[in-house]
């Protein structure tokens, strides 16, 4: 490691940043490019925007705290909203763009932007409010939530409020037309790994067969395995979502985060089967997930206007989440009537806690009173 490359880790660590954390994770939230497309959502915007105005008086005179404020919008929508003082907690170099953007706006007076991880972090007092964009892909992907829930524990007096305040995970089954591409792509790879095999044994005398099983597994994983972002139609559900937990942020814990079990039972919907205009059964070629969160201020203080952002299916503008796909292969084939029942567990990568593995261990019971098992690994990456 040259000169320059060690002082710039010393001062990642000085900062609370891990150095491999912050190649995998940080490093990408630095650049204006990334956070522009996150700015670009409106949905995303709109609900942050009208949950801080629509509710000002919950701001005026407090102390707001924004965990990881990226460009530091939040921070200067809750001045503009009244707040007494704000900190604004930046982990990346990103910090020095939200002090420009703070100081341009003339708000240096009541926004202090820190550079660091907020949980290396000393604040001079405690906070009335914390307010943070931490939601990953299926929601908990990134695992931001566990600096906020630190914050809050270090930070947030009796009675204070989380901006949002609540969130909740949602699963439906879906057709997808991405579906047979990848189950041909998968067997297209296998095909050519046969050949490769072949050719490995006839040209340089060397077997490879040994290894046929592991690039199976290699190749089962990325093509069938991996949950896919995708810009799901609401055309393309089978059922009613099933909300599978709703996380209340005053008092979920990191320790409850880590593994999620969440029961679901879903059942072919009439209603949504009609849209495919089919006379027999349809494929349930993958389920779709999705979360929603909330902010409803606190027991105490709750918010006069409750703001929901959703990142369900919709027709058009589709937010920057999208839906996580989990492909199911072989598919089922299902009716109306038809009932999916049984857990989902959701838990951190052992080798990157950032990452998510997500079980589902289920039944499918058919209008006849067939009754099959089946147990799917997916992972969020």
């Amino acid at each position: 490691m040259d000169g320059a490359s060690d002082r710039n880790a010393q001062e990642e660590e000085r900062k609370g940043v891990d150095e491999a954390d912050f190649a995998n994770y940080f490093c990408t939230y630095e650049f204006l490019y990334h956070q522009k497309e996150m700015l670009e959502d409106a949905a995303r915007m709109n609900a942050y925007h009208d949950a801080v105005m629509r509710n000002a008086k919950l701001f005026e005179g407090r102390v707001v705290l924004d965990v990881g404020c990226g460009s530091g919008i939040l921070a200067i929508w809750s001045a503009q909203a009244g707040a007494r003082r704000v900190y604004a907690v930046e982990a990346t170099r990103m910090a020095e763009h939200a002090k420009v953007l703070v100081e341009h706006n003339k708000l240096e007076n009541v926004v202090t932007v820190l550079e660091g991880t907020v949980e290396s972090l000393e604040l001079p007092e405690q906070v009335d409010i914390i307010i943070s964009e931490w939601m990953g892909y299926f929601l908990l992907r990134e695992s931001m939530l566990d600096s906020v829930l630190h914050a809050r524990d270090k930070w947030l007096r009796p009675g204070g409020m989380l901006f949002p305040s609540h969130a909740t995970l949602y699963l439906a089954p879906i057709v997808s037309e991405e579906h047979e591409q990848k189950v041909e792509q998968y067997d297209d790879e296998l095909d050519s790994w046969e050949y490769f095999v072949q050719r490995m044994q006839q040209a340089y005398g060397v077997d490879f067969r040994v290894l046929s099983d592991r690039f199976e597994n290699e190749q089962r994983k990325y093509f069938l395995q991996t949950a896919r972002w995708a810009d799901v139609k609401p055309g393309a559900l089978l059922a009613e979502p099933c909300a599978l937990v709703t996380l209340d942020l005053s008092t979920v814990t990191v320790e409850e985060l880590k593994t999620l079990n969440c029961p679901f039972e879903i059942q072919i919907s009439e209603e949504k089967f009609a849209l495919h205009d089919l006379d027999g059964p349809e494929e349930l070629q993958a389920f779709c997930g999705w979360f929603d969160v909330d902010f409803r201020g606190s027991s105490e203080e709750p918010a006069a206007i409750p703001i929901k952002l959703t990142t369900q299916p919709v027709e058009h503008a589709s937010t920057h989440w999208g839906q996580q796909v989990f492909h199911v292969h072989p598919s089922h084939l299902c009716v109306p009537g038809d009932i999916f029942k049984g857990h989902l567990r959701i838990q951190r990568n052992r080798h990157n806690q950032r990452l998510l593995d997500v079980w589902m261990d289920y039944a499918h019971t058919t209008q006849q009173g067939d009754r099959r098992s089946h147990v799917r690994c997916f992972y969020i990456e």
